[in-house]
């Protein structure tokens, strides 16, 4: 196999859509895809057998999800701009803004399109403040003391974002916050949307938890669309990041693996966040319980990315064997996020993207090379 790859699994997407279709029906609620975490759209026919709406922050994430998935975006932005409203409006159902300012300066050009107000709870749990949207100082959303009493008549939806990879246990206590501070508004709007980060598709996500809650909560608002808007949820543990071993090196002691890969290009979260990504085969350091003199100690490497950044590489992992050049090196669970957010630099070679179907066949959706890191600049 030719690497480095991203492959993104048929079986293992389906088996999450199913598991957010069903969720939808039986919470009697709406689930959209959020593309800043899984943009592929390559795939979205399989995405359309299960859902029918995505939500966009830009104008080419709004074109995405107008000329590729088909159908009009929800759409919002922490700020508009005048050179990009109207284009953004041609692809939209629903229009969020950030800010009554922001409201006040576009309101008349909406004509036709569901609008938002996005609100902060100042209430989260997300612990990493890079990833709080209700941090103190805050860019997002306008607190329950700003609003007036009577919501203009335009004024439809309320948006809400709180989570970042959350259980439904987190969503409940946040719930309370968020109708202490705005369910009296709520008899003067059409839908609230909940936001992402509702990571319903992992293993130890209560899933019953999350539909008696919003069972509960159509009972005391029966008229309040509810819209859920998750990016991890859909690809979550869905495929790999294939890499090579491309030369190992020593200093000081410590074996790095140089891989045909780069976090700072490919896995920018694992530094951004920072989070440790499960390599297959191999023990994080930290997590093993081997001693020092462990068969395996002199097996343990720092994997290094292939940029110049001197700060491109994590570890160190424990592997059962002695690397060699030309050997796979698989992150898992690299699809969500990762494949969204990966750039040039340095030139070095993006990974390509991969389907493996369901029958086993693998397709390869899209190759990179020189003219897509050159055309940036064009």
């Amino acid at each position: 196999m030719a690497t480095p790859i991203y492959i993104i699994e048929e079986t293992k997407l389906r088996r999450n859509l199913q598991l957010i279709a069903d969720v939808a029906a039986k919470a009697d609620i709406e689930i959209i895809l959020a593309f800043k975490a899984f943009a592929l759209w390559k795939v979205f026919p399989i995405f359309r057998e299960y859902i029918h709406s995505t939500t966009a922050s830009s104008l080419s994430e709004a074109r995405l999800a107008l000329e590729e998935f088909g159908a009009p975006a929800h759409t919002y932005s922490p700020a508009y701009t005048d050179e990009e409203i109207r284009g953004i409006l041609k692809c939209s159902s629903h229009l969020t803004f950030n800010s009554l300012s922001q409201y006040e300066r576009y309101r008349n050009l909406c004509g036709g399109v569901s609008i938002g107000l996005r609100v902060n709870p100042e209430y989260s749990e997300v612990g990493t403040l890079l990833y709080n949207p209700c941090a103190p100082g805050t860019r997002f959303g306008i607190t329950a003391d700003k609003l007036p009493e009577v919501l203009p008549d335009d004024i439809e939806g309320f948006h809400c974002h709180c989570h970042c990879e959350s259980g439904a246990d987190v969503f409940q206590r946040t719930l309370v916050h968020i109708e202490e501070k705005f369910s009296k508004w709520f008899p003067q709007l059409k839908w609230i949307n909940f936001g992402g980060g509702h990571l319903m598709t992992r293993k130890d996500y209560d899933v019953d938890l999350l539909i008696r809650l919003m069972q509960d909560f159509h009972k005391r608002y029966p008229w309040l669309k509810v819209i859920l808007e998750p990016g991890s949820a859909f690809a979550w543990q869905t495929g790999p990041l294939v890499s090579h071993v491309v030369d190992i090196v020593e200093d000081k002691g410590i074996k790095t693996a140089i891989l045909d890969v780069s976090f700072t290009c490919h896995m920018p979260d694992c530094l951004e966040m920072p989070y440790y990504p499960d390599v297959r085969g191999a023990v994080f350091w930290e997590d093993s319980e081997s001693s020092e003199n462990s068969e395996y100690a002199d097996y343990r490497y720092r994997l290094g990315g292939n940029s110049c950044l001197s700060g491109d590489f994590m570890g160190s992992w424990q592997f059962d064997h002695e690397l060699q050049i030309g050997e796979e090196v698989i992150f898992e669970d690299m699809i969500h996020y990762t494949t969204v957010k990966t750039n040039t630099f340095n030139g070095v070679t993006h990974p390509s993207i991969g389907l493996l179907h369901a029958d086993g066949r693998l397709e390869v959706l899209r190759e990179f090379g020189y003219e897509d890191y050159r055309n940036r600049m064009d």
